[in-house]
C-alpha cells in the first residue's frame, strides 16, 4: 500500500491564484521600476550576534570542526549503505541522504545561502586526500595544476550530471537502495578527487557539481552572503589576497574577487577570503532577498540554461510523485511496448518534461523580442539569458513548498537510526508504523499549508519583480511588452499550484 500526503486545500489555492492574476495585471499597468542600489548590513556590526560572526570569520577551528563532523557522517553513510540492511527506512544511508539532506538542503539555502558548500564532504575529503592538509595552504606536489579544457569551462557538465542524478533517483530508483546510494556518494568523491588532482582550483565545484551549482543558483535569492564590510577598503586593495590567498591560506577555489563580486553563483563560502584578507574586511551580510536575481547578476548562456533545467527538473520531481504520473508512464509503455522497470518510458517522460518548459520559455522570449522597440536592438540571446532569472523564484518557491511535505510529514526515528545506523536485525516498517509516522507531523497541518501558500505567492511576486526590473534594464520595457514573460510566470506558477493541490506519494 502506498501512503500519500493530502494536498493544499483548493480554497487556499484559489485565493493564491487570484492574487497572482491581480499581481500580473498590476505589473502590466505599473510604471517602469527605477534601479535601486542593494542595501546590506554586515552581521559583524549587528549587536549581540556581531561578535559571534566576527569570531567565526577570523578563526579556522569552527568551520574545520564542522567539516570533520560532516565528513564522519559521510563515512558513516557509506559504511551503512555498503554493509547495512537493504531495508530502506531502517538504513541511515537512505534516510539521512534522501529524507533529510536532499530535502533539507534546499530549505537551508533560504537561511544560509551557499554555506553548505563550505562543509560539503565530497570536496573536503577530496581536498584532504590530495593536499595532505586539513586546512592551511598545501605545498604538496600531488596536483598537476592543469588548465581546465575550454570545453569544460562552463556549467554544462553540472547540468548533465543533474539530469543524470534525476534519472538515477527517480528512474532507476536509487532512493530505495542503500547500496546504490553509497556507491553514488563514493562516485562523487572520486570525481571531486580526480579533478582536484588534475586541474587548477576546484574544477569540480566550479563547473561540475550539480548540487553546488543548484545551491549557487538558488543562493542568489538568499538574504545572506559573504561580502565586503567596507567597499572602499576593497577598492583600494592592490594585493587581492581574497583571490590569490596568502602564505598560509589557499586562493579562492572558484577564482572570485570579493570586491567585484555581484552574485553568489560561484561563491562556495569556503572562508578562504575571510581568513586571508589582511584588513578582516569580509563577513556575512544580510541583504534584500532576491536582489541578485532582480538586478545584480549577469548570466552567460550556460548559466541561463542551467536555471531553466533546474526549473524543469523541479517540476518533474513534483510530477513523478503524483498519481497521474503512473498513468502517463503506463500509456507511454503501452505505445512503445516497454516492460519491466519501464526505464525507456521514464526516460521519454523525463526528456519531454525537460524540453517543454525550455521551449515554452523560448517562445515567450521570441514573442517578447517581437514586442521590443525596433530602436532597442536587443538580441534574442541577450533576452534569453537576461530573463532566465525568472525561473529561479518559480523553481525555488515550489521546491521548498514540495520539500516541506517530505521534511515535515516524513520524520524518522533519528535516535533509533543513529544508534543502529546499519539497521542490524530490523524489520520493515509496518503499516501501523507508517501511519503513525505520517500523522506525527513536526508542525500543525494548517501551518504547513499556510507556509506553502506563502511560498507560492512570494515566488510569483519575486518572478514578477525580476520581469519588471530586467525588462526595464534590457530594453526599457513596460506594460504590454512584458506580457509574454508574465504569462510564462503565471502558467508555471499555475502548474506548481496545481501539483501542490494533488495528493503526493511518500518518498519511503
Amino acid at each position: 500500500m502506498i501512503m500519500t500526503h493530502p494536498g493544499l486545500p483548493i480554497e487556499l489555492a484559489i485565493i493564491i491564484g487570484i492574487s497572482m492574476l491581480l499581481l500580473g495585471l498590476w505589473a502590466l499597468k505599473s510604471k517602469a521600476p527605477s534601479h535601486t542600489t542593494t542595501a546590506s548590513t554586515s552581521l559583524a556590526h549587528v549587536p549581540i550576534v556581531g561578535t559571534f560572526f566576527k569570531y567565526i570569520s577570523q578563526h579556522t577551528w569552527p568551520l574545520l570542526l564542522l567539516k570533520i563532523v560532516f565528513a564522519l557522517l559521510f563515512v558513516l553513510i557509506v559504511v551503512a549503505g555498503l554493509w547495512g540492511t537493504p531495508i530502506v527506512e531502517r538504513n541511515l544511508a537512505t534516510t539521512l541522504t534522501w529524507n533529510f539532506w536532499w530535502t533539507g538542503i534546499i530549505i537551508a539555502i533560504l537561511f544560509s545561502g551557499s554555506a553548505w558548500c563550505a562543509i560539503c564532504p565530497w570536496d573536503n575529503i577530496a581536498s584532504w586526500l590530495v593536499n595532505h592538509k586539513l586546512w592551511h595552504r598545501s605545498n604538496s606536489n600531488s596536483r598537476l595544476q592543469l588548465r581546465v579544457p575550454n570545453v569544460l569551462r562552463n556549467i554544462w557538465p553540472a547540468s548533465l550530471l543533474f539530469i543524470g542524478f534525476t534519472w538515477l533517483e527517480l528512474g532507476v530508483g536509487i532512493v530505495a537502495s542503500p547500496y546504490a546510494t553509497a556507491l553514488l556518494a563514493l562516485a562523487m568523491v572520486i570525481l571531486a578527487t580526480t579533478t582536484l588532482a588534475l586541474f587548477k582550483g576546484k574544477a569540480f565545484c566550479r563547473y561540475m557539481c550539480p548540487v553546488g551549482r543548484t545551491v549557487g543558483a538558488y543562493s542568489q535569492l538568499a538574504p545572506v552572503a559573504l561580502r565586503p564590510i567596507n567597499s572602499d577598503t576593497c577598492r583600494s586593495c592592490k594585493t587581492l589576497e581574497c583571490y590569490h590567498g596568502s602564505e598560509s591560506i589557499a586562493p579562492c577555489p572558484t577564482q572570485q574577487i570579493m570586491g567585484r563580486l555581484q552574485e553568489n553563483t560561484y561563491c562556495t563560502s569556503c572562508g578562504n577570503c575571510t581568513q586571508s584578507c589582511p584588513s578582516h574586511n569580509i563577513s556575512w551580510q544580510i541583504r534584500s532577498p532576491s536582489s541578485e536575481a532582480i538586478n545584480d547578476a549577469r548570466p552567460h548562456t550556460d548559466e541561463a540554461f542551467f536555471m531553466l533545467i533546474l526549473l524543469a527538473l523541479t517540476l518533474f520531481h513534483g510530477l513523478t510523485m503524483l498519481d497521474h504520473w503512473q498513468i502517463y508512464i503506463s500509456q507511454i509503455a503501452q505505445n512503445i511496448n516497454d516492460s519491466g522497470q519501464l526505464l525507456l518510458s521514464f526516460t521519454i517522460g523525463l526528456i519531454a518534461c525537460l524540453l517543454l518548459p525550455i521551449l515554452l520559455y523560448g517562445v515567450s522570449i521570441w514573442l517578447t523580442s517581437k514586442l521590443c522597440d525596433e530602436t532597442a536592438e536587443v538580441s534574442f540571446k541577450k533576452l534569453f539569458s537576461g530573463f532566465a532569472f525568472v525561473s529561479l523564484p518559480l523553481a525555488f518557491s515550489y521546491h521548498i513548498a514540495h520539500n516541506l511535505n517530505h521534511f515535515i510529514r516524513e520524520s524518522s526515528n533519528w535516535t533509533e537510526l543513529l544508534s543502529n545506523p546499519l539497521g542490524i536485525d530490523t524489520q520493515p516498517l509496518s503499516m501501523m508504523e507508517k501511519h503513525i509516522r505520517h500523522m506525527a507531523m513536526m508542525i500543525p497541518e494548517n501551518m504547513l499549508f499556510a507556509l506553502q501558500g506563502l511560498l507560492m505567492a512570494a515566488g510569483f511576486f519575486i518572478a514578477v519583480q525580476v520581469i519588471r526590473h530586467r525588462g526595464s534594464h534590457l530594453f526599457a520595457a513596460r506594460g504590454i511588452q512584458l506580457l509574454p514573460m508574465l504569462l510564462f510566470a503565471t502558467l508555471i506558477s499555475g502548474i506548481n499550484l496545481w501539483m501542490l493541490v494533488q495528493p503526493m506519494t511518500m518518498r519511503m
